[in-house]
């Protein structure tokens, strides 16, 4: 059984939560990427780890049912709020946050403004952690040179953009079923929440270090969108970090190696509990 809920967000915006799994079981909060929505996490949400844990997924601001105003995605403690938001009002007890690609980046900006105290774990999943010329080397070319097409306003460059993204995302080729309802709600985005998204600059090399909670490392060594020395790079500075690398996999580990992915989320979840 699936519950869905609207959550007041950071500055009042409105979000859209879903849960699922079991409510007595450790809580995971789980954070999509750029120009995604809540569905990625189907292969979590629909699982075994149901049994044992209350999964949470949600819409970040401007995506999916998520309200999508035009100017509200610049100020790192609106980030912050939706996460903090999230946990107040669903009740979480001390949830493991899992942040994928750009949901790396809201992670570090709860924890930039909130801390750690509500949360028992982070999970970084091959995720960025910086924004802006920093970040750069971090990221695959192939992924960058598709920008201009992100922020376009015309569908005919838009949804080529957005549809060879999504074939960068994995190693292997998607089943057209899986490819095409992807498209569907990465083309929900408005250009300019795109665009705002990577309007930031950001650099959270003082934050990481200063996590004082278990993490988890999980990236594809096959990643063309966030290349893999983003995922050493950050274990490196994470004080207590457990690293997963998922040989021959792309940018989305959960997806491509779900069964080794939720083995090792549930393993992780374990022993902090």
């Amino acid at each position: 059984m699936t519950t869905t809920h609207r959550v007041e967000g950071g500055g009042g915006l409105a979000l859209h939560v879903e849960e699922t799994g079991n409510p007595q079981g450790p809580p995971i909060l789980f954070i999509h990427g750029f120009s995604q929505c809540g569905l990625c996490w189907r292969k979590q949400t629909t699982s075994w780890l149901r049994d044992g844990h209350r999964l949470v997924v949600m819409d970040i601001r401007g995506h999916g049912r998520s309200e999508a105003p035009s100017e509200v995605y610049g100020d790192s403690a609106l980030w912050a709020d939706d996460i903090k938001a999230v946990i107040e009002t669903l009740g979480l007890d001390r949830p493991v946050l899992s942040g994928w690609s750009y949901g790396g980046v809201i992670l570090c900006d709860y924890i930039r403004h909130h801390g750690t105290e509500a949360v028992r774990g982070v999970h970084l999943v091959s995720a960025v952690t910086k924004l802006g010329k920093t970040a750069v080397p971090f990221l695959g070319q192939d992924f960058v040179n598709l920008f201009p097409g992100f922020f376009s306003d015309s569908v005919g460059k838009m949804a080529p953009a957005l549809l060879r993204f999504l074939n960068l995302c994995v190693a292997a080729e998607p089943s057209p079923e899986d490819l095409y309802l992807a498209l569907g709600y990465n083309t929900m985005v408005p250009p300019t929440v795109r665009k705002a998204l990577f309007s930031r600059t950001l650099d959270n090399d003082d934050l990481l270090p200063q996590i004082n909670v278990p993490a988890l490392v999980t990236h594809g060594g096959a990643d063309a969108v966030v290349l893999a020395p983003m995922a050493e790079h950050n274990a490196r500075l994470l004080p207590r970090a457990t690293v997963a690398i998922h040989a021959g996999i792309g940018h989305c580990p959960f997806w491509e190696d779900s069964e080794r992915f939720n083995r090792d989320l549930a393993y992780f979840v374990a022993g902090i509990t």
